[in-house]
């Protein structure tokens, strides 16, 4: 398995790493666990909207990365974008956590490049 499919499923977890996170508080109920959620607030509320945007960030990364292996593209190159990505996305997950919106901006936009790059590789 290349690093890049790696990535993908590095990518796949993050989402659950950071819902843990937002759900590590007192009081979580898991038979109401999407109420909980709903009224959570400060950082923890952050790290649900982090793995909420992870959820939706994941198919065109995998897909990407798929479809870059599959055309050809320079195995070290897809690496490397991929490696870009899922650095990225760590840092946008802290970011949103810790409140710095302009640098969880930044690293969305490294981790959207990233994708549209592995698309471009490709072609």
């Amino acid at each position: 398995m290349t690093l890049a499919y790696w990535c993908v499923l590095i990518a796949a977890l993050l989402p659950y790493v950071l819902i843990t996170l937002a759900k590590s508080g007192p009081g979580f109920d898991n038979k109401t666990p999407r109420e909980y959620v709903e009224r959570l607030t400060g950082w923890r509320k952050r790290a649900y909207w982090a793995q909420i945007n992870s959820f939706e960030t994941f198919p065109p990364f995998a897909a990407g990365v798929i479809i870059a292996e599959l055309l050809h593209a320079n195995p070290t190159t897809i690496d490397k974008l991929a490696i870009i990505f899922i650095i990225a996305r760590i840092l946008h997950g802290i970011f949103y956590i810790i409140d710095k919106h302009i640098l969880r901006s930044l690293a969305w936009f490294i981790g959207f490049f990233s994708v549209i790059g592995l698309f471009v590789i490709g072609a």
